[in-house]
């Protein structure tokens, strides 16, 4: 009798000390899934986004300043030459401004030069709109204004023009100057969506619009807006022709002000 009680204490204690390990390595197991997706979040940032600052006309200390608390970083890459405006801020920024990007991501600023730095003009001669964009930014360019013609290729460029003169592949041009495109265009693609540009400053619905393949028209600034660097910060509130189709290369006037309450929600 005492031997079969000791033989079901034995038995008892068995199941329990298995019981006791596979809850251990259940815990464990569980312990480590846990600490893999932190880890991964941790690692790739996961669900840790900003939006991303309007650095432009600030100073690269300002601007250094504001990313701090927006928690991002800055970086200077490129310099331009733009007569009108401060030497030494910010023109451009790559992320743009709004964009969602991830904790500690790098935003690549392009600050006005206070010299004037010239460049090399790039052969932009059958580029595509798109293509020919990315090679201007690349120099230190700007893309100006979108000139079709009838052609075959819609989109292709036909000839590059700077203050109303063509200008040829490795001539030297002033650093953040604006180059006009003539450009080729096939009836059946001669329309396109004219976007909405409201609540964004100057320099972002410039680039909107050339998104689109549409030119800025008249520019229409409140009287409070005085000198570049205003007109650099200035919101757009209103605008022509919002979500209605145009031809390629058409005109799009736009209404800028310093006053947020102007700007209408969307």
């Amino acid at each position: 009798m005492a031997q079969k009680k000791t033989e079901e204490n034995n038995t008892q204690k068995k199941d329990r000390w298995i019981l006791k390990n596979l809850i251990g390595a259940v815990v464990f197991v569980i312990a480590l899934l846990v600490l893999a997706s932190v880890g991964l979040k941790v690692i790739t940032r996961h669900g840790q986004t900003v939006t991303a600052p309007d650095f432009t006309s600030l100073s690269v200390q300002e601007a250094q300043s504001m990313a701090s608390q927006s928690d991002v970083k800055v970086k200077v890459v490129d310099s331009v030459f733009v007569r009108r405006l401060p030497g030494g801020v910010v023109y451009r920024q790559q992320p743009k401004a709004g964009a969602t990007v991830k904790k500690g991501r790098s935003i690549f600023l392009t600050i006005n030069s206070v010299v004037p730095r010239k460049v090399v003009m790039p052969n932009l001669y059958g580029y595509s709109i798109t293509e020919a964009r990315t090679e201007l930014k690349n120099r230190g360019l700007n893309l100006g204004n979108l000139r079709y013609v009838k052609d075959i290729a819609t989109n292709t460029v036909l000839g590059q023009y700077c203050e109303g003169k063509e200008v040829k592949a490795g001539d030297l041009v002033v650093s953040g100057s604006a180059i006009d495109l003539k450009v080729g265009v096939n009836r059946e693609e001669d329309q396109t969506l004219v976007p909405r540009v409201i609540g964004m400053k100057y320099v972002s619905a410039v680039d909107a619009l050339h998104d689109r393949f549409l030119n800025t028209g008249r520019v229409r600034f409140d009287q409070g807006i005085r000198t570049y660097a205003d007109s650099v910060n200035a919101i757009v509130y209103k605008q022509e022709a919002e979500g209605e189709e145009k031809p390629l290369g058409s005109t799009v006037n736009i209404y800028l002000t310093l006053d947020p309450q102007k700007v209408p929600a969307k």
